[in-house]
């Protein structure tokens, strides 16, 4: 048995219970604290994801970054046991590095040692606008609560490179666009047996945009989920400037169309009100996409999903196809999890950049889904605009 001692966090005044930093106040399984980035190329020609993550109550920390490029997915995935050095934010070849808190992070992967010319990446992360909170998050199956999650998300730049296939991609600001979510909470690990809520109270349909766009002077996050008829479970819109107040922009609805026989977004358009009651258009064009199944760990991923345990020292690298027959079948179960899009985006007459993500599936009224096997008819393109 191994003796209980003091970690290191333990030498800061930062504990939220008595008890050691080394433990967590429940002992739910699915507790969990990570992070998420985005940087994207504003052509279009690139969209880096990268995470990392712990998971106190089965001792694993994980992390993972994948790179679409063309029609391409670079993915490298990381596990280990987790040990008691917290502040140590690093497993097998990524890290983040924490240079100053809420302005300045770092982040790396390293290429692989038989394969310099493998994918890689050292960026500087540095915010342009404060970090604000998103709704707290709940949801549960039967009665037992199975999301409880706080977060907040910021937007700025990143400096740096990318390396894939031999070549680098220099990360300038002005062509790349950088954002990140916070999180920490319960979230379902996967092997957790459900029970009977899990058989008798299934989500007939769930649909979710969350959406930070970064534009010069601002920085709007709008976050939407709802219920297969409809009803709203999680809800914000608000524009942050640095300096100021954030303002609310009302009730957000979002009209998107979708790819013909899909559920793939093609464009959106979410509208918001601004205090003064005056309509405002967020308008998003999506640029490339990246399903968060796929290389990611995000459900229903089949090869890795987070805070799974894989043995210590696990490191994975993989080349997904996303075009093409082969894609087909993992394309489609990607469909049932969320996908991130790189988008630019317009708001009155201002252009900026950052991520739609979206998932729909299942059943939504106001979609016009009437189940998981259901696409619905793609939204008309918008007056004068030419549908790709």
């Amino acid at each position: 048995m191994a003796v209980d001692r003091p970690v290191p966090l333990d030498e800061y005044p930062i504990h939220q219970a008595p008890l050691s930093m080394r433990h967590t106040v429940t002992s739910d399984r699915n507790v969990y604290d990570r992070c998420i980035f985005h940087v994207l190329d504003h052509t279009g020609r690139a969209l880096l994801i990268t995470g990392l993550g712990v998971y106190p109550n089965t001792g694993v920390i994980d992390a993972y970054a994948t790179l679409r490029l063309g029609d391409r997915l670079l993915a490298v995935r990381a596990s280990d046991a987790l040990g008691e050095d917290r502040m140590n934010l690093a497993v097998g070849p990524l890290r983040i590095t924490v240079d100053q808190p809420l302005r300045r992070l770092r982040i790396q992967c390293d290429p692989d040692p038989d394969d310099p010319g493998s994918f890689s990446c050292d960026l500087t992360w540095q915010a342009e606008f404060p970090a604000v909170w998103e709704p707290h998050h709940t949801q549960r199956r039967g009665d037992r609560l199975i999301v409880e999650g706080r977060r907040f998300v910021q937007a700025g730049t990143c400096t740096g490179v990318i390396r894939a296939d031999g070549a680098d991609l220099p990360v300038t600001p002005g062509e790349w666009t950088g954002t990140r979510d916070r999180s920490w909470g319960v979230r379902p690990i996967p092997g957790e047996d459900g029970g009977r809520a899990a058989e008798e109270t299934r989500p007939e349909g769930f649909h979710w945009i969350w959406c930070p766009a970064r534009f010069d002077d601002r920085f709007i996050m709008v976050i939407i989920q709802e219920d297969a008829d409809g009803y709203r479970t999680l809800n914000d819109a608000v524009l942050i400037r640095d300096g100021h107040p954030d303002t609310q922009l009302g009730w957000p609805q979002a009209d998107v169309r979708y790819r013909p026989g899909t559920r793939h977004a093609e464009h959106a358009v979410i509208h918001l009100t601004d205090p003064s009651r005056k309509p405002l258009e967020l308008t998003a064009e999506l640029l490339t996409s990246s399903p968060l199944a796929i290389g990611a760990g995000y459900p229903p991923a089949e090869d890795w999903q987070h805070g799974t345990w894989r043995g210590r020292g696990w490191t994975d690298r993989r080349s997904y196809h996303l075009t093409g027959p082969a894609a087909r079948p993992q394309l489609a179960r990607a469909a049932f999890g969320v996908t991130d899009h790189a988008a630019r985006f317009t708001l009155d007459g201002q252009v900026g950049h950052g991520i739609f993500e979206h998932g729909s599936f299942g059943r939504h009224d106001p979609s016009g889904f009437t189940g998981y096997a259901d696409t619905g008819p793609a939204a008309p393109p918008a007056e004068g605009e030419d549908r790709p």
